[in-house]
């Protein structure tokens, strides 16, 4: 009677666990009116890493490894810092293009991805914000955004600039992200070259 018991209940752990792995991240919405908000920075909220990684149409170039086969077995050779990063960015633009069969399809895939890591301490319902200017609409923002409800804990949002918007706007050349709650900027991540 036991077994039979724990049989149904590993069966609707299974099917819980299928139900909640299937779900879909949520995915930004466009904005069509860049509303400025008000600024109440807050402690429990925080921004951990960002992520930021451009595809372009062509790859980038590796350098060629050196005739001598010895060095290239030297982990402490200057080279190896750059073998690892080339094998890093060579791996991202195998895992963005991955499905993507056809030249529309890849077409559809350059641009620039922006993933935030982000953090908060005490639940809250939060929206994520990127704000961002492109290359060849100068000033202009424009911005996407996703709404959480009732989170707490570390967390990833990702955005991307891709396809007809890429090879329109330009690349991405300023950004912030934003988390708000309740209409307020509680916490704020910013490129450089943001004003």
């Amino acid at each position: 009677m036991n077994r039979a018991f724990a049989l149904i209940g590993v069966a609707v752990l299974c099917q819980n666990a299928f139900v909640f792995a299937s779900t879909p991240p949520p995915q930004p919405t466009l904005l069509t009116h860049v509303k400025p908000l008000p600024k109440a920075l807050n402690s429990d909220f925080e921004f951990r890493k960002t992520k930021l990684f451009l595809m372009t149409e062509t790859p980038p170039e590796t350098k060629k490894s050196s005739k001598n086969p010895a060095a290239n077995r030297d982990f402490t050779s200057s080279k190896a810092p750059s073998a690892v990063q080339a094998a890093a960015i060579t791996f991202e633009r195998q895992y963005r293009l991955y499905g993507a069969v056809t030249k529309f399809d890849q077409h559809q895939r350059f641009g620039n991805y922006l993933d935030f890591f982000w953090r908060t301490k005490r639940p809250a319902d939060l929206t994520v914000r990127l704000e961002y200017r492109q290359e060849k609409t100068h000033a202009h923002v424009q911005a996407q955004q996703i709404s959480y409800n009732n989170v707490r804990g570390n967390h990833k949002t990702e955005f991307k600039v891709v396809g007809d918007d890429y090879f329109d706007g330009g690349r991405v050349i300023a950004w912030r992200c934003l988390l708000i709650e309740n209409d307020k900027i509680v916490a704020e991540d910013r490129s450089f070259l943001w004003d």
